[in-house]
């Protein structure tokens, strides 16, 4: 069952103006992925969006975490105890995973691929079954952690052969990235970029900012919209993209850790990240140590991974933001009950 966790609000505006505004979507990453450019010259828009549908293709297949890659041969040699000589590419994103871990505190870390797969989630259908509480015991035993990983030039080995990468949480922010250079590069100053729910604009749409919509975890539609300046990317984790329900309990993909279990105590965190060269990567990594970190810590992870515009529902459906995101959003509908935290 699949949701998306931004929607694109108000887009079908753009087809009924007179933009010169073309628009095309694709399957990567396992979601739904939609590139809009505004161009006067509509050949240029069409091959700017292919250039950047063809990066996110290579990097799909070149990263995938259960079907053959270049992530799974690492992981096999890791498994295998083997350092391996890996492409500059991937040695640059295994050490950024690096640091983005440990600044949040290791809650976010692609190295728990093997938890992953327990769980069911290295599918894109999910079976609703839960793993035996003796496999997760095992795999906490064990330990895995980017912390493990050693990085010589382009040579990676780990001292803890059950670390196992999967970038599910981390490679979509990339390829924002990476969609905004490609498109910057073909003369494409005016575009919205959306990976399932991570969303980076540049410039704007006639003048306007590219407004976008916050999805309700638990109600169709969205909660609140924003409009985005040049730049800025918008990415939220919920427990509503990917789970499934076993005796009327939800288990969604987001695990935590230290427990080895699905986080429960929150039901989605939104983080909007100012436009920088790593806007789009942080939009995606960000969100998941906040969210798991729960009621007690997520405002101090937030502030730990230097995140000032966040928003938080919890199990209850209470909604917290911090004052900085308060200011630019627009809630729809009855103004819900808001905590506005500093």
């Amino acid at each position: 069952m699949r949701h998306f966790l931004i929607l694109l609000s108000l887009l079908w505006l753009a087809a009924c103006g007179r933009t010169p505004l073309q628009e095309q979507q694709a399957y990567v990453f396992g979601t739904r992925v939609e590139v809009l450019v505004v161009s006067n010259d509509p050949e240029q828009g069409r091959q700017a969006i292919a250039a950047v549908l063809r990066e996110f293709d290579r990097l799909h297949r070149a990263y995938h975490a259960w079907q053959p890659s270049e992530l799974t041969a690492l992981n096999d040699a890791i498994a295998a105890g083997k350092p391996l000589a890996v492409t500059p590419e991937l040695a640059n994103f295994v050490s950024e995973a690096q640091q983005l871990s440990k600044q949040g505190d290791y809650l976010f870390d692609p190295a728990i691929g093997q938890l992953i797969k327990l769980w069911g989630f290295q599918a894109d259908e999910f079976k609703a079954e839960l793993p035996p509480e003796a496999a997760i015991k095992a795999w906490l035993a064990k330990k895995p952690s980017l912390a493990d990983i050693s990085i010589r030039d382009t040579t990676i080995s780990s001292r803890n052969r059950h670390v196992a990468l999967d970038f599910g949480g981390y490679l979509k922010g990339v390829a924002l990235d990476r969609a905004a250079a490609i498109l910057r590069s073909q003369g494409i100053n005016n575009a919205l970029i959306n990976i399932g729910g991570n969303v980076m604009a540049l410039g704007s749409k006639e003048g306007k900012k590219w407004r976008v919509g916050i999805q309700h975890p638990r109600q169709p539609g969205p909660l609140a919209t924003i409009a985005l300046e040049d730049g800025e990317a918008i990415g939220t984790s919920g427990d509503y993209q990917r789970f499934f329900e076993v005796d009327g309990k939800r288990y969604a993909h987001l695990l935590d850790p230290r427990t080895g279990y699905p986080v429960d105590h929150t039901q989605a965190v939104t983080v909007l990240i100012p436009a920088g060269p790593k806007a789009g990567t942080l939009s995606d990594a960000a969100s998941k140590p906040i969210f798991v970190a729960g009621d007690e810590r997520w405002r101090e992870m937030a502030n730990q991974m230097q995140i000032g515009m966040v928003l938080r529902v919890d199990r209850q459906e209470r909604i917290f933001v911090s004052e900085a995101l308060h200011k630019r959003l627009e809630f729809i509908g009855q103004p819900p009950a808001i905590n506005v935290v500093p």
